[in-house]
């Protein structure tokens, strides 16, 4: 083990304005030390439009000050004594969107825990925005120098991935990559991805990396229709613009992922694209209402509806793996950390194509 000889500083956001570019660069304090955590000297922080909903306490109030940033990649410097997953001082390593959950560490057994499915733990620890980890301290995300994170849910980055490529897959990816995983995308399956932005363009390269048969991108305009198709979908719907939409892909998509996180997306609509007994699933969680739903489609399509969040440690491996036996890059454009503020006015504004990453 290392000892310490850093500070840990970063992006900070203080008030419910952060989003719109207006955060501040200072020292912050990191969870108290375990013998069990790892501590990350980050080289590459993406921007997940997360980021943008914490900032702006879009999905409840933030206890501000808050670093975001759950998409991190960088070099393990202090490795604790009883540290999990056999990971050393100089290893390349990631962290995503959780950071810690019970483990069945609180007197009783947890179901989710002990099936590998830590991320519907009923008590997670989010790796910033939670306001305690269970031994007291403030959860600080990865828009920083340093970061600290409980080792179980620290990932090696594996070698041949380039890290500025595998910082978005720690949430993006992964939050796309576990219900296609979980719904059986591959070969022999049809697949449909609602809203081809930051996050679905994960959902386009992942099920092409998976092998489904077909891949449909669907978005709002046909500006994208180009990119989307050299993202590997064979075909593109423009739902403002191609007239139609809904008949012609009536009932042609075994698993639809719902990346869009606004209330006003026309879910009955996407609905009936799904097979008999296929499945919508939802994984964008808007902070602008509630979607509201008619049951027919589902009762008529013997449809389902469902959800999905983020991945487990295993998941993220596994993807990570599958990144690289497959060739997965995401569309990722390079920011300096020192450019944070300019970076997520500019996510803000919809002009990444597809994902920004913070590199130090």
């Amino acid at each position: 083990m290392a000892q310490q000889d850093y500070k840990f500083e970063g992006w900070l956001g203080l008030d419910e304005k952060a989003d719109q570019g207006n955060m501040v660069w200072r020292e912050f304090e990191p969870k108290p030390w375990e013998e069990t955590d790892i501590d990350i000297e980050v080289t590459h922080s993406g921007i997940c439009g997360s980021d943008l909903h914490a900032l702006r306490s879009g999905w409840g109030p933030m206890p501000y000050p808050v670093c975001v940033g759950h998409e991190i990649v960088g070099r393990a410097v202090r490795v604790g004594s009883r540290a999990e997953g056999g990971i050393k001082v100089g290893d390349l390593v990631g962290v995503g969107a959780q950071a810690d959950s019970c483990l069945g560490r609180l007197g009783s057994a947890c179901a989710d825990c002990a099936s590998g499915s830590e991320q519907y733990c009923p008590r997670p620890v989010h790796t910033y925005g939670s306001l305690r980890h269970y031994n007291g301290g403030k959860a600080m995300g990865g828009h920083a120098t340093h970061h600290r994170c409980p080792s179980h849910f620290v990932v090696p980055i594996p070698a041949g991935l380039d890290p500025a490529l595998a910082a978005p897959m720690l949430c993006g990816g992964v939050t796309v990559y576990s219900p296609l995983r979980h719904h059986g995308a591959g070969p022999g399956k049809t697949v449909g991805i609602v809203g081809v932005g930051g996050l679905g363009h994960f959902g386009v390269l992942f099920a092409r990396a998976l092998g489904a048969d077909r891949v449909v991108g669907i978005s709002r305009r046909a500006d994208k229709r180009d990119e989307v198709l050299r993202m590997g979908a064979d075909e593109y719907i423009a739902t403002d613009d191609d007239a139609g939409w809904e008949a012609r892909h009536a009932r042609t998509l075994d698993v639809v992922i719902m990346t869009v996180s606004s209330s006003r997306a026309p879910l009955a609509s996407y609905l009936g694209l799904v097979r008999r007994d296929g499945a919508l699933v939802q994984v964008g969680n808007p902070d602008d209402g509630a979607y509201s739903l008619h049951p027919l489609p589902l009762i008529a399509g013997r449809v389902s509806y469902t959800g999905s969040a983020i991945g487990s440690p295993a998941e993220i491996r596994e993807m990570l793996a599958l990144a690289v036996d497959k060739g997965v890059r995401p569309w990722v454009e390079q920011r300096p950390m020192r450019d944070a503020n300019r970076a997520m006015a500019d996510m803000l504004a919809g002009k990444a194509r597809y994902r920004y990453v913070l590199v130090n």
